[in-house]
Parts: C-alpha cells; sequence; structure tokens
C-alpha cells in the first residue's frame, strides 16, 4: 500500500493506492472517490469485531475496503476542513473518538478499555484506546502539530487529536469557576512523562461557539 496525503493542512484529503486484496478500514462516510475496490459490509472479526460497536456509549462505524485489481485508488477525507496525519502504529495511542479517519486490518480499536471514559466529556470529545502494528490516520479540525513532550506540557481539551502511551495525563479546570468564565477557556488537560502528542489548531466547540453568536438574536 502506498499513499499521499493532498491538499494540505486545510482541506486535507487522504489518497490510497491498493495492490490487489489489500484493505484499508476508514470511517463511515470519508469516501470521496475510487478506482478498482470494492466495498465490504459484511462483519468480520478484529477491527471492532465487525461493523459496529459501542465506544463509552457511542456507537462507531467502519466500512472495509478491498482492492479487486492491482493499482486501486482510494480517497479518504474527513466531514470537516483539517489536516491528516500517518502514524505508523506499533503499540497503543489514544485519540479523540472523531480523529479516527482509517487504518490497515491489523489495527484495531480497544472497545473494552474504561480508562477515560467521558474524560473529555466536557468537550464533548471521547479518548479511544488504538492498538495494533499497521497504519493509522488520523485527522483534525485545522492543522495538526507534533509535540514531543518531555516533561510537562499543558493543552486545552479541545485541541487534542491523539497522545502516545507513554504520556500521563490529569484533566482539571483552569483556574477557578471565575477565572474560567471570564477566560473563555474551560478544561485543559496535564500531560506528564516523555512521548508525542498530537493537537489540533482549532476546536470545533469553539467554531461552533463562533457561529452561533453570528446568528441572528430572537426577540
Amino acid at each position: 500500500m502506498e499513499f499521499e496525503i493532498l491538499s494540505k493542512p486545510s482541506y486535507s484529503l487522504l489518497e490510497l493506492r491498493l495492490n490487489a486484496g489489500e484493505e484499508v478500514l476508514a470511517e463511515t462516510g470519508a469516501m470521496i472517490y475510487m478506482k478498482g475496490v470494492e466495498l465490504k459490509t459484511e462483519a468480520k472479526g478484529g477491527f471492532l469485531g465487525g461493523l459496529k460497536r459501542i465506544i463509552s456509549g457511542e456507537s462507531f462505524f467502519v466500512n472495509r475496503f478491498v482492492a479487486i485489481e492491482s493499482n486501486a485508488v482510494l480517497g479518504l477525507a474527513p466531514p470537516y476542513q483539517g489536516d491528516i496525519i500517518h502514524i505508523p502504529l506499533n503499540g497503543v495511542v489514544y485519540a479523540q473518538s472523531g480523529a479516527f479517519l482509517a487504518s490497515t486490518p491489523n489495527v484495531e480499536i480497544d472497545t473494552k478499555w474504561k480508562g477515560a471514559k467521558g474524560f473529555f466529556a466536557g468537550e464533548g470529545l471521547i479518548l479511544m484506546k488504538i492498538v495494533g502494528s499497521g497504519d493509522l490516520f488520523l485527522s483534525s479540525f485545522g492543522g495538526i502539530v507534533e509535540v514531543n513532550v518531555e516533561d510537562k506540557f499543558v493543552v486545552d481539551t479541545g485541541h487534542i487529536v491523539a497522545f502516545e502511551d507513554s504520556l500521563d495525563f490529569n484533566v482539571k479546570r483552569v483556574g477557578g469557576l471565575k477565572a474560567t468564565l471570564l477566560s473563555g477557556e474551560g478544561l485543559v488537560a496535564e500531560f506528564r512523562g516523555e512521548g508525542r502528542l498530537w493537537v489540533q489548531t482549532r476546536s470545533i466547540s469553539d467554531f461552533v461557539g463562533w457561529l452561533s453568536s453570528l446568528l441572528p438574536k430572537r426577540d
């Protein structure tokens, strides 16, 4: 499998070139175009144990694309403007659920893990544990910045895309209630340890709030 990420960083599109028989699992609705690729809808063990699983109380769907000829092409993109990154996974990363775009079949989401259920509830996010060895593609709202954490690093929860399992974290509010209301900030995650952290340059919840402020007010 070969891949290229086009139109970075604002309107990224993942283009995959597959050999016959190669498979890719992708978020439902992510397909933009395909050639020589067949969509499989039957349940299959392994990744999520099928097409639908429950993660922290939310439904999660994926589609399985199989190349039926050599030099097959598959174009994938998230539903919102932003970037896409490739992580050659060999172990564990944690990602907010909206970040998953695609992966090879030997990358799995651990649906039994409950360690951070609702940990990003204040931002409408759910953390997923992604394990395995293969290619993982994550998307963001806005650009993606990779941070090499060496000791302590604080990030607004609405800007977290993913992080390595070598990092520990603690979620807390910024200052007291009054400071939180006046600053416009809410929950932050304080990371400690050494490892990689991926953050997005925009927050979906902040963007939605900004759009709402522009709507005409009813009397």
